[in-house]
C-alpha cells in the first residue's frame, strides 16, 4: 500500500479496458461485502448519458477527457466529505484520461496540470479488469453509450494498461472464457485490498483518539 492509506481517504481505482466487467464486480462487492466501502461511480458514463457529446475527432475527444478528468476529481472529494470513514471503490480513474487522449499521456498530464506520479499517488491500490475483447468476446453489454469495436477495445485496453501497471499495488484480472470465475478474481482481489486498508483505517483512527501524554 502507498503512503495514502495514512493520509487521506482510500482509494481503490477499478478499472479496464471496455466491456472488462469491473462495474459487475464493483456493484457485487457493494451489495454483498461492502459495508465499509463507498462507491465512486464512473464519471464518463454520467456525462456521455447527460448529453455530453461523443465524437472520434481530437477536439470534442479532449473536451470529453478534460471534463472526465475533474468530474472523477470532484465525485471522489464529494463521496470523501460525505463518507469521511469509508473506503472509496472508484469505478475508473483520473489516470484513465491518459489513455484515452488523442495525443498521448505526456500531452495528457500537461493539459490537466499533473503527472503520471501524482495521479498514481491518488489511489492506494489498483485492480485492472482485462477487456472481454481480449477473447473475441463482444463488449456491448447492455451500456448505450459504449460504442467500440473489439479492436478498438483492446487497444485501449493496452494503453490503460500501460499507465496503470506503474503502481505499486497493481493487480491484474486477466480475461477468462468464464465470468464467473474471472469476477471471483477480481471480487477476492478487491476485498483482499478493501480488508488491509480497513484495518490501516482503524489503526489510524485507534491512534488519533489516543491522549497525547
Amino acid at each position: 500500500m502507498t503512503s495514502r492509506t495514512l493520509n487521506g481517504t482510500p482509494r481503490i481505482a477499478v478499472t479496464g479496458g471496455p466491456g472488462a466487467g469491473k462495474t459487475t464486480a464493483i456493484d457485487l462487492f457493494r451489495r454483498e461485502l461492502g459495508e465499509s466501502t463507498v462507491i465512486v461511480p464512473e464519471a464518463g458514463t454520467i456525462l456521455f448519458a447527460g448529453g455530453f457529446p461523443r465524437s472520434d475527432l481530437a477536439g470534442p475527444r479532449r473536451a470529453a477527457q478534460l471534463a472526465i478528468y475533474h468530474t472523477q476529481r470532484q465525485l471522489e472529494a464529494a463521496q470523501a466529505e460525505i463518507f469521511p470513514h469509508r473506503i472509496l471503490l472508484c469505478d475508473r480513474g483520473t489516470l484513465d484520461g491518459a489513455a484515452y487522449w488523442p495525443d498521448g499521456p505526456d500531452d495528457f498530464f500537461e493539459a490537466v496540470g499533473s503527472t503520471l506520479e501524482a495521479e498514481l499517488a491518488r489511489y492506494d491500490a489498483v485492480v485492472f479488469f482485462e477487456t472481454a475483447a481480449a477473447g473475441g468476446i463482444g463488449i456491448e453489454g447492455g451500456n448505450p453509450i459504449r460504442n467500440e469495436s473489439l479492436d478498438q477495445a483492446v487497444a485501449l485496453d493496452k494503453r490503460l494498461h500501460d499507465v496503470w501497471s506503474k503502481h505499486g499495488d497493481f493487480f491484474y484480472v486477466p480475461h477468462h472464457p468464464s465470468f464467473f470465475r474471472k469476477l471471483t478474481i477480481g471480487l477476492g482481489a478487491i476485498e483482499s485490498r478493501v480488508a488491509t486498508l480497513a484495518k490501516a483505517v482503524r489503526e489510524r483512527e485507534a491512534l488519533r483518539a489516543t491522549p497525547t501524554p
